[in-house]
Formats: C-alpha cells, sequence, structure tokens
C-alpha cells in the first residue's frame, strides 16, 4: 500500500474512532467511574507528553535546557504562582541555561 493510502487509512480510523463515541449512551459517560477514568487518563498523558518532549530529541535522551525550565516551571506552580508567572519561569530558566 502507497504512503497515500496509509494516511487514508489513518483518516478513516480516526473518522471511525469519533463517530463511535456519538454511539456511546450518555448515562454511560456520566457514571463516576468514566468521568474518574477520564480524568486519569488526560493527566498521564498530560505527562507522558511532557516527560517526551522534555527529555527526548530523536531516539536518544537528552538533559538540556528544557529540564531547567521544567524544574523552574514545577517550583512556580508548587508556589502556587500564577500560570502567566509560571510560563515566564520555565522561559527564564531555559534562557538562563542556554546562555550559559
Amino acid at each position: 500500500m502507497s504512503t497515500w493510502g496509509w494516511i487514508l487509512l489513518a483518516c478513516a480510523a480516526a473518522f471511525a474512532t469519533k463517530f463511535a463515541g456519538f454511539l456511546v449512551p450518555p448515562r454511560w459517560l456520566d457514571a463516576p467511574r468514566a468521568q474518574a477514568a477520564a480524568m486519569a487518563l488526560t493527566i498521564g498523558l498530560l505527562a507522558s507528553l511532557t516527560a517526551v518532549n522534555t527529555f527526548a530529541h530523536g531516539q536518544v535522551l537528552s538533559f538540556d535546557a528544557r529540564v531547567a525550565a521544567l524544574l523552574a516551571a514545577t517550583g512556580a506552580l508548587l508556589l502556587r504562582l500564577p500560570f502567566l508567572v509560571v510560563v515566564i519561569a520555565g522561559a527564564a530558566a531555559a534562557a538562563l541555561v542556554r546562555l550559559f
């Protein structure tokens, strides 16, 4: 199968998955267990995305300014600072590490 065939197959699979979501009865989605599972999946996916984007560079592990930015942002979050301050702290930490 050509590259375009695989792309079209992936598009069809994504559409079918989204359409299948409309077929789920609303009472299933309102159940406390379903809501807890959705929250846990969201947090887990976000954490894994953050870890991969921080520590991966191609096929190897990388420890660079992104690690310092993550640590600074984590510290700002633990201090319960506003989100804009968290972003600025992470950016400033990355800039300082790259400067030196």
